[in-house]
């Protein structure tokens, strides 16, 4: 089992949520579509060569983000990946992989 840690702005939250909960994580037991989330605020500067969803070269950039986590079994690994980074705008994603018993 893993838990999967993402930051995503909050204009695509739900869009992203619901690329990966088809892609098998957030289950748990007799119930999916399990996340935490969280609510703050990011930064980033985006440098040359970059092609920033928000923001502009060489300057500091700050956005409401959320922070969400879920669980997935390693079998479906791959595919969330996948779905993360096809649906997420950024083009440089923040995120991580946590080994994890349950």
């Amino acid at each position: 089992m893993y838990v999967l840690v993402f930051y995503v702005p909050e204009s695509h939250l739900e869009l992203v949520k619901q690329a990966v909960f088809l892609a098998g994580a957030g289950s748990m037991g007799d119930y999916d579509c399990c996340c935490w989330q969280v609510k703050g605020r990011g930064q980033f500067r985006p440098l040359k060569g970059a092609t920033p969803f928000l923001g502009k070269i060489n300057e500091m950039e700050c956005v409401e983000e959320y922070r969400v986590e879920m669980v997935l079994r390693e079998d479906i690994k791959a595919n969330v990946q996948n779905a993360l980074l096809s649906a997420h705008p950024y083009e440089e994603v923040a995120y991580h992989f946590i080994p994890t018993q349950y």
